[in-house]
């Protein structure tokens, strides 16, 4: 997972509309170029040098920075979903094209007839970048509404700021932390308004080329990274079995198996992988309990997280947490 240099610009706008000089994190910012790839690590650095020229602020800070995005911060992301007919035509153009943003699809829709939501599993952008993220979608969308997008919810995985109510002013709805998802959710008959400035000619055009620019993405993890995005979207709510997965691939599990096991993989062996690498990553913030990591991993019981943390790494995640191994 990784975001563009040209999202990084964000924090430039931000920094000019606070009035902040800050001459070192604005050389680092300008020495990204718009079409780099940059790595969520070094976005998550970027961000809490700003952090730090404000020290009372937290997540809150990224409702503000979220607040100045641009058409430009986005790409031809951007453009695809200002220049769609309706809402819900803007929202599946960014499903399908969200790898060009985050190098990997990692949002998902749900519709119960009466409500709409888009959710994202947990990642490690962190709550500053999660906030930033969630804040810019929603701004974006409002602004080239033809009219006000009414929210019934937003939920962060992050747990609740000192300022938790600027959340709730921000997007004019309840608001909450702790969750196993970051979701949006609002009315499903919202999906009919038009946009502002939908141009169904211009959009075909720029569909076009965000398809290219798929096909020219790097291939070499491209199914690797698929299936541990099926993983990762599946572990909170136990939906990670193999023939889950191949579903979520539009793939037989024979077939499935087949890939892996060209690559030297065995199933159980890659999902205690990606289950490894996600609980270093959880324990690494200090926020998280033990028993929401193991929740978050697809645990039912914190004692079998603790049991197979012990069997991958020979220690307890108490320990490894407490060691602060890197």
């Amino acid at each position: 997972m990784r975001v563009t240099g040209a999202w990084t610009r964000i924090l430039l706008d931000w920094l000019d509309q606070c009035g902040c000089s800050a001459p070192s994190l604005r050389a680092a910012l300008l020495a990204l170029p718009p079409g780099e790839a940059v790595s969520v690590s070094r976005w998550r650095e970027l961000l809490d040098q700003a952090a730090g020229l404000q020290p009372a602020s937290g997540p809150e800070l990224g409702l503000t920075i979220g607040a100045r995005v641009q058409t430009e911060h986005v790409g031809v992301l951007g453009y695809l979903v200002a220049s769609s007919s309706t809402l819900g035509e803007a929202l599946l153009a960014y499903q399908r094209y969200e790898t060009l943003f985050y190098g990997t699809t990692i949002a998902e829709a749900h519709w119960d007839g009466h409500s709409v939501e888009i959710r994202w599993p947990p990642t490690t952008l962190g709550p500053i970048a999660d906030a930033i993220g969630i804040a810019a979608l929603y701004a974006f969308i409002q602004r080239h509404l033809s009219q006000p997008l009414r929210l019934e919810k937003v939920a962060f995985i992050h747990p609740a700021p000192i300022h938790a109510e600027s959340f709730e002013r921000y997007f004019d709805c309840p608001v909450n932390f702790s969750d196993t998802h970051t979701r949006v959710r609002f009315e499903a008959f919202q999906l009919a308004t038009p946009m502002r400035q939908g141009d169904s000619s211009l959009k075909a055009l720029l569909d076009r080329q965000a398809r290219a620019a798929l096909s020219a993405m790097p291939d070499s993890a491209g199914f690797d990274e698929a299936i541990r995005s099926c993983i990762l979207r599946g572990l909170p709510e136990g939906r990670v079995t193999l023939p889950e997965v191949a579903a979520s691939l539009h793939r037989s599990v024979r077939t499935l198996q087949r890939r892996l096991s060209q690559r030297n993989l065995v199933w159980r062996e890659l999902l205690d992988r990606v289950r490894l690498s996600l609980a270093q990553e959880y324990l690494m913030d200090a926020s998280l309990a033990l028993s929401d990591i193991a929740l978050l991993l697809g645990y039912t019981e914190q004692s079998a997280f603790t049991r197979a943390f012990k069997r991958w790494t020979g220690t307890t995640p108490a320990r490894w947490r407490q060691l602060g191994q890197p």
